[in-house]
């Protein structure tokens, strides 16, 4: 049965892009954080919130105030809306309970990824619960044949220090950055992770491990061993097992190099188009795709 997503906005326009977007799962659509709330509490089973943060009568952050506080959404995956000037909404409702957050204007590739990597999360969950390996469909089935990276680790703590008694991955992990499973074990995730992206990365890592978040995710770079960059987005999260294992997490990874390439086109494309507007001696219009194809007006700096 197809996935059942909510998207919250107030925006009918974003709702009905967002909705031919997503057009293979079952999706439903709020006007505003009321209607959210309600469409919530009579679809026990919907899967992933795409929540709008500027909403009437019940804002964003409200609503994932309020889907923290009730055991009936702990499974609920919440994916953020935001615009890009606004980096401390993004920040503020990820420590809410956000796993994720979109930019508007919508990039179809973007949202299709994050909501397949996040739709395996909670397939993988699932499979971890009702111990699949039991039922025809086995978890090595799965896990040995997923579309996306796997990789988890168990722990436990021994004289004060953090001792990783199993740690296992799957064949597209090994894939995706290149290397054996021998290799990764030897080195240690750290050793493969860009310099760049590695400071970020264990910081969230370190709070996952002390229990002030229950997941992260974030797009990082790995090297591979002829020192090519691969860029993916990751989703590190706790799973509650019965062993006890206090640190038990699961990493997917998903390739997004091919998305980072096209994200990296669009904007030397609108460089070149903010290039262009400053040397017209004239006026340049836009319209904006809503109901009244409401026109934008553009003033090269020329002749401001």
């Amino acid at each position: 049965m197809p996935a059942k997503i909510l998207i919250a906005d107030d925006s009918a326009a974003d709702r009905l892009i967002i909705k031919n977007m997503l057009s293979e799962y079952v999706t439903l659509t709020a006007c505003d954080g009321e209607e959210a709330m309600l469409l919530l509490d009579q679809h026990p089973d919907i899967d992933i919130l795409i929540l709008g943060l500027s909403m009437p009568k019940i804002d964003g952050f409200e609503i994932l105030r309020a889907l923290k506080s009730d055991n009936r959404y702990k499974k609920l995956r919440t994916i953020i809306l935001t615009v890009s000037d606004e980096p401390e909404n993004e920040i503020k409702g990820l420590k809410m309970g956000a796993v994720d957050y979109i930019r508007k204007p919508v990039n179809f590739d973007s949202l299709r990824a994050r909501i397949e990597v996040h739709l395996e999360y909670l397939k993988l969950q699932h499979l971890y619960e009702q111990k699949i390996h039991r039922q025809e469909l086995t978890f090595d089935t799965f896990f040995y044949q997923a579309p996306i990276g796997i990789y988890i680790s168990h722990a436990r703590v021994s004289n004060g220090k953090i001792e990783v008694v199993f740690q296992d991955m799957n064949p597209k992990f090994e894939e995706i950055v290149g290397r054996a499973k021998k290799e990764i074990f030897k080195l240690g995730w750290e050793k493969f992770t860009h310099p760049d992206d590695l400071e970020e990365d264990l910081k969230n890592y370190e709070k996952l491990i002390a229990g002030e978040i229950d997941s992260y995710t974030m797009d990082k770079r790995y090297i591979r061993p002829d020192g090519s960059e691969v860029w993916v987005n990751i989703i590190v999260a706790k799973i509650d097992l019965q062993d006890g294992g206090r640190f038990s997490q699961i990493c997917l990874v998903q390739d997004i190099s091919e998305r980072k390439e096209i994200e990296k086109s669009l904007k030397e494309s609108e460089r070149s188009k903010e290039v262009l507007l400053s040397h017209i001696p004239g006026m340049a219009y836009r319209c904006s795709y809503d109901k009244d194809w409401t026109m934008q007006l553009f003033l090269p700096d020329a002749i401001i």
